[in-house]
């Protein structure tokens, strides 16, 4: 009896491939050292700080080499069919290269954010790294367990970075009105959740997807619904209408570095949950979800360009919420591949579809944190950052000017910027393959609309500077900090060579799923 009880709890006990979960958990290990030295460093040491959490999250983006040799899995069930809660395959790094690069790029922009606005060094990077730990753990999740507590470990430090301006009402707000959306849509999903689980008997997203095929028919309606509104909680992350509206007086209000952060690596995270429920675990049901994302996809891109030609370049923080809406819009696009691998016949061509989203957002991630560290730049000495400060840009910093202008033309896909021109094509030919020729046309119609606001804002660069004091950008009255100016030279260098060798990004993102 002894005998066989302890064979029987050898065979529940999991050996952990370590290597495998190694990218979120130095980031997570570095994040606790980094609050631990905060409480024992003197003040004017305080910059070692962020440099102990580039290295960290430098380490962790280095650790992703020793598993590009295959697919790994662990915390696997140890008894019946095989199933396993974690997996680094190709997804999965690449996603944690995208997400660990932007959260590095998000600390080399913080440091001149820290000294203005005199925020607290330990806790901010403390939160950084905690929600990149989980952002990271997120693309290799298998189950939907794991997925949503890797969610809530990504957004909940973002709640906190956003209000970090004690003080600030802006920022109080925005921190309240992300935090209250956020926990709404994840008591949707957790709900989505539960009905899934209900109709299948397992949180498994390979188990969910087999036990779906054949789903009882009295629990059909019940897996339809835990199916949308396990999508729901996803749309939030995502920033896609109807769940959008916290995104533009989240930016405005967070430091300009966290909504940097927001709009790349929280949109990476949206995303590749969306993906790995959609794509993994309800293949079933694409003819719900594959229209409904489609829907989605329309709805968002419109919305986001609408509404950043309405952006007045007088208004105040006007250049943050054009990004914000542009972030939306950009979000829409994303959609579109996703929406395509819901109409593909074949496991195939879904992976290809997903192949192009994950193109897409790699090419959006260099060229948006690249905006928003010139954003950064000028906000240093026009802290209400309209429009209107970046006038005669090019006067004063020339190299920055040129940078922001071909971010721009990335994001609106013009040359030189091929690398936007790129991602663009290869989503519209997801949508024409899938045979969503209707979305292909309203993403094209989109995209003559953003050219017109994506243009003036780089015309502007290019103006003389306007004769009334302070209305352009200080000329170098505070020089850029070497970590900013780093981010702003890295996101261009990479922006240059991906446009150059645009099929670089399609042959590392192809045949990242399935």
């Amino acid at each position: 009896m002894t005998r066989h009880a302890s064979g029987l709890a050898m065979s529940l006990v999991q050996s952990v491939d370590w290597p495998a979960v190694a990218p979120p958990t130095i980031a997570a290990l570095t994040g606790l050292a980094v609050l631990v030295a905060d409480l024992f460093l003197p003040e004017r040491r305080k910059p070692l700080l962020g440099w102990a959490a580039i290295a960290g999250l430098a380490l962790a983006a280095l650790s992703l080499l020793p598993l590009l040799d295959g697919d790994r899995s662990t915390f696997c069930l140890t008894t019946g069919a095989h199933a396993c809660s974690y997996t680094a395959d190709t997804f999965a790094l690449v996603i944690q290269f995208l997400v660990l690069g932007g959260a590095l790029l998000t600390a080399l922009l913080s440091f001149s954010a820290l000294e203005d606005l005199k925020l607290p060094a330990g806790e901010f990077w403390f939160l950084l790294l905690s929600s990149a730990a989980g952002a990271a753990l997120l693309p290799a999740s298998r189950d939907l367990a794991t997925l949503v507590i890797a969610l809530e470990v990504a957004s909940l430090p973002a709640f906190a970075l956003v209000g970090l301006r004690r003080g600030d009402r802006l920022s109080s707000e925005a921190a309240l009105k992300f935090f209250l959306s956020s926990v709404t849509a994840t008591a949707v999903m957790l709900l989505g959740v539960s009905f899934v689980y209900a109709a299948t008997g397992s949180l498994h997203l390979s188990r969910i997807a087999a036990a779906l095929t054949h789903v009882d028919p009295r629990l059909d309606t019940l897996a339809q619904a835990g199916v949308v509104l396990t999508l729901v909680g996803f749309a939030f992350k995502t920033a896609a209408v109807p769940f959008h509206f916290w995104v533009p007086d989240t930016y405005v209000g967070a430091p300009v570095p966290v909504a940097a952060y927001l709009s790349v690596v929280g949109k990476a995270v949206g995303f590749s949950g969306l993906i790995l429920v959609t794509v993994l675990a309800f293949p079933a049901y694409g003819d719900v979800w594959g229209p409904a994302v489609a829907v989605l996809a329309a709805l968002t891109m419109t919305a986001g360009n609408v509404a950043a030609l309405r952006q007045r370049p007088e208004r105040a923080f006007s250049a943050v919420r054009l990004l914000a809406w542009s972030s939306v819009a950009q979000a829409g696009y994303l959609l579109v591949p996703i929406a395509a691998a819901g109409s593909a016949g074949s496991a195939r061509d879904a992976s290809r579809a997903i192949g192009s989203t994950v193109a897409y957002a790699l090419m959006y991630a260099a060229v948006n944190l690249g905006a928003f560290a010139v954003a950064a730049l000028v906000a240093r000495t026009s802290p209400a950052n309209r429009l209107t400060d970046y006038r005669g840009l090019y006067a004063a910093r020339p190299a920055a000017a040129l940078a922001l202008g071909f971010f721009l033309l990335c994001l609106a896909g013009l040359p030189p910027g091929v690398i936007g021109l790129f991602a663009k094509v290869t989503v519209f030919s997801a949508a024409v393959d899938a045979g969503l020729g209707w979305l292909a046309v309203v993403m094209a119609l989109n995209v003559v609309v953003a050219l017109f606001y994506y243009l003036q804002w780089t015309a502007v660069l290019f103006r003389a500077p306007a004769p009334a004091a302070g209305t352009g950008p200080a000329p170098a009255a505070r020089p850029a900090a070497v970590p900013l100016t780093a981010a702003i030279g890295l996101t261009a260098v990479l922006g240059i060579v991906l446009s150059g060798a645009p099929q670089l990004v399609l042959r590392f993102a192809s045949g990242t799923l399935l």
